[in-house]
């Protein structure tokens, strides 16, 4: 599945991506309340999620009590993302609608491949069944150490099953959701997510500015 041309549409996936706590789904609802001011169509989606059977794999996923096999966990997110990108996310971009999704294929690398030990090559493979050559037109990577995430996330209420992971796994998490931004540029920016929400989100509509012309200003 492709994405379709630019001629053919006017909207466009902003992906935010970034470990526990650093503050994704507020900046999400931040951006999408800018971008309605400026009059354009906006969706706020999630991963994993987003669509009904995506949503049925992210309780699995989320708040089962089975640790899965990584390519079997790579699986059941590659599985929801599908879903989700037929179902929601495309029909949107087709219909002029800009999505912003909070958490998308990013999140894989970094959880399931630098997290948890899945071959890289696994997940190349199962990117190109799920995606095809659809990416996200801009990616903004919230940085925030993990132990100041980790904290934040524990203040929400009960512990998901990731969040539940020690913190070495988080910290490779961190580290490679890093490496993924400084390997994209065009597409990816880090931000310091230690900043309050309000200059966060000044930060996050420049970078967005910056790389998508057709961004009103």
């Amino acid at each position: 599945m492709t994405r379709p041309s630019r001629g053919h549409s006017k909207g466009r996936f902003i992906t935010l991506e970034g470990g526990e706590g650093a503050g994704k789904t507020t900046l999400a609802r931040t951006l999408a309340a800018r971008l309605a001011g400026l009059g354009l169509p906006v969706l706020r989606t999630r991963e994993p999620g987003g669509a009904p059977g995506a949503e049925i794999l992210r309780g699995l996923m989320l708040q089962g009590p089975v640790a899965w096999d990584p390519v079997a966990e790579a699986l059941l997110m590659f599985a929801a993302r599908r879903e989700h990108l037929a179902r929601t996310i495309l029909p949107a971009l087709e219909a002029g609608i800009w999505v912003i999704c909070d958490r998308f294929s990013d999140s894989t690398l970094a959880y399931q491949c630098h997290g948890h030990g899945l071959p890289e090559s696994v997940f190349q493979g199962l990117m190109g069944v799920a995606l095809g050559e659809f990416r996200p037109d801009a990616t903004l990577v919230l940085d925030l150490p993990p132990e100041q995430g980790m904290a934040r996330a524990l203040k929400r209420g009960a512990p998901d099953r990731f969040e539940r992971l020690g913190a070495g796994f988080h910290a490779r998490v961190h580290a490679a959701f890093r490496s993924i931004a400084e390997a994209d540029p065009t597409r990816c920016v880090l931000l310091d997510a230690r900043q309050p929400p309000a200059p966060l989100a000044e930060a996050a509509f420049r970078e967005l500015a910056s790389r998508l012309p057709d961004l009103p200003r």
